[in-house]
């Protein structure tokens, strides 16, 4: 579904006086389709960057990326992107909120309604249609921009840290109506977070990164059983591999850590 090879990012260096600064190198990654891939790495380390690039929110310095074999060099009609940061429109309703996409595409109302009011089905949302997001929790307003991303049928989801400011129960069980979603429409999704749980509890495998410049450290197959929903980091298998994860990870932190202490 996904092809990435040897991508590389490098900010400044130009014309605009700033030293270069080498984000991610060389990254060659396969994401199968209707694969739920993590991307997991120490801050600073070009996880989101790399997301943006695949997302074609910013272009890459070096390397080819491909969606089912058609080269990608901007934003796609099959990539859809959700974003830790608020993105709701506060004067829409949920339903509003959720239409806008298709209404931007041209799409008669009635079409666009009827999806709408399906999507947020989907989602769990129904009774909160007529609802402005002030009158949402927070987890309920990433439920709707998940739906205003999936209501434009992308073959891509990308999710960049989008539990990240919610507390842990709701980051579980968002994660569990998560991937109920996911199962329900085969999608693919490839997930950004810092959250170690988090990233085994959904995913098919767990994309490790570097340190700054992020290089791909290694890549942990999740063999967690599917269907699968929040009991799942009960279970024995789940700390074990939750260690695994934490193991690869553990000296890019420190790395990390010594970066930023000596203003790198």
């Amino acid at each position: 579904m996904l092809n990435l090879r040897n991508i590389s990012k490098v900010f400044g260096g130009t014309d605009d006086g700033l030293a270069s600064v080498p984000a991610v190198e060389n990254i060659s990654i396969d994401v199968r389709a209707g694969e739920f891939f993590s991307i997991i790495g120490p801050s600073g380390c070009g996880k989101s960057t790399l997301l943006r690039i695949i997302g074609g929110l910013i272009p890459a310095t070096g390397g080819e990326l491909t969606v089912a074999g058609e080269t990608v060099k901007g934003p796609h009609r099959s990539i859809a992107m959700v974003f830790q940061e608020e993105s709701t429109f506060p004067w829409r309703t949920t339903l509003g909120n959720v239409e806008f996409g298709l209404e931007m595409h041209g799409v008669g109302h009635a079409e666009r309604r009827q999806k709408a009011v399906e999507m947020i089905r989907l989602v769990g949302l129904s009774e909160f249609e007529k609802r402005y997001p002030s009158e949402l929790s927070g987890g309920m307003r990433q439920r709707v921009a998940i739906a205003r991303a999936l209501i434009l049928e992308p073959k891509i989801l990308l999710m960049d840290e989008p539990f990240g400011a919610l507390d842990e129960q709701t980051r579980i069980i968002l994660g569990e109506e998560l991937l109920k979603i996911r199962d329900a429409l085969n999608q693919t999704i490839i997930f950004v977070t810092h959250n170690i749980n988090e990233s085994v509890q959904l995913s098919d495998r767990v994309l490790v990164m570097t340190a700054r410049p992020g290089k791909i450290k290694t890549m942990v197959e999740i063999d967690l059983p599917h269907p699968r929903d929040s009991s799942i980091i009960a279970s024995d298998r789940f700390g074990r591999l939750v260690g695994q994860v934490w193991s690869a990870l553990r000296e890019e932190s420190i790395r990390s850590f010594r970066q930023t202490e000596q203003g790198h």
